[in-house]
């Protein structure tokens, strides 16, 4: 069965309304989506590091409690694991401030066995943070290799903008390892200074990644690809928080070219068709975790989805 392998940050995020911090959830953008795909039934693995206390505690029983395992995880003595405090607006938008506190030897663990058409997903800071880079690249190299499909969501956020100019040789690294690329306006603006989606796939994606998906918040979808140009409305939704939309939208993806059995050598020639699947599947996720302050899909959902699949 293929699986799904995600390497990226675990973090616990104290959500608030007003003033009052309202729930806490483990989180961290490529870790939403692996939670999503794990409760879901679909074999997932997760590389990433934690704290060797509390906060640390309460993430690993989260894996646990929904099916990830918790081989691939480096649990650090020195340091603290990482929290952010994420306050909504009255659009339930999310403003972060993170708390970090990380040792010096980072990710220290053994990778899982890749296989061909498995899927790996990368995205964030943590796919360009010098520090870990020579760790993400070795997991690349094996993707290639074993031709696994890489998906890639910078979720470049405005506290880096800064660094664009800086990171940009290892953004079109990841570019050019990536299979599909998702991103949000945004990101680009932040990465690009662009918005349009037509110029950041021909400026800025299609020479390294042929299949690229950009979402604007509740607007729309734009797809592009060698043979695909089009814009998906999104159905307006009532948001209680909008904090795991991205994260979710791309487990959907995920999900869909599974569902689908989309494999490698079928990626860049896949049809309208299959595409619009594909991109509904991403969309029910990402309105799913906005019902409420979860970052991941509901397990009610989730168990949907299974029954759905046995009939």
């Amino acid at each position: 069965m293929r699986k799904v392998i995600g390497i990226g940050e675990t973090i616990l995020d104290i959500i608030f309304r007003g003033e009052e911090p309202t729930v806490a959830v483990p989180g961290g953008s490529v870790f939403n989506g692996i939670v999503s795909l794990g409760r879901t039934g679909i074999p997932v693995s997760f590389i990433s590091e934690t704290g060797n206390d509390h906060v640390g505690n309460i993430i690993l029983k989260f894996m646990r409690d929904n099916n990830i395992p918790t081989d691939h995880i480096n649990v650090f003595p020195d340091g603290k694991s990482p929290i952010s405090l994420a306050f909504l607006n009255n659009r339930s938008d999310a403003e972060y401030i993170f708390y970090r506190d990380y040792p010096k030897q980072r990710l220290d663990v053994v990778y899982p066995k890749l296989e061909e058409d498995d899927i790996v997903m990368i995205g964030s800071y943590y796919a360009l943070n010098p520090v870990l880079r020579d760790k993400i690249v070795e997991l690349l190299e094996q993707a290639r290799e074993k031709k696994a499909i890489v998906y890639y969501d910078p979720n470049f956020r405005s506290s880096h903008k800064e660094e664009a100019i800086k990171l940009a040789p290892t953004i079109i690294e990841n570019l050019e390892y990536a299979d599909i690329v998702r991103g949000s306006q945004e990101d680009f603006f932040y990465m690009y200074n662009l918005r349009d989606a037509d110029q950041i796939y021909k400026n800025k994606i299609k020479f390294y990644c042929p299949n690229f998906l950009c979402t604007s918040g509740a607007e729309h979808i734009s797809l592009r690809t060698k043979t695909v140009n089009k814009e998906y409305n999104i159905p307006p939704i009532e948001a209680v928080s909008t904090i795991g939309a991205g994260d979710n939208f791309n487990a959907g993806i995920i999900y869909g070219l599974l569902k689908y059995n989309v494999r490698y050598d079928d990626l860049n020639a896949m049809d309208e068709v299959t595409w619009d699947k594909i991109v509904r599947c991403g969309m029910e996720f990402a309105a799913e975790v906005c019902k409420s302050f979860n970052n991941s899909v509901s397990k009610e959902f989730a168990e949907k989805l299974m029954l759905e699949k046995e009939i």
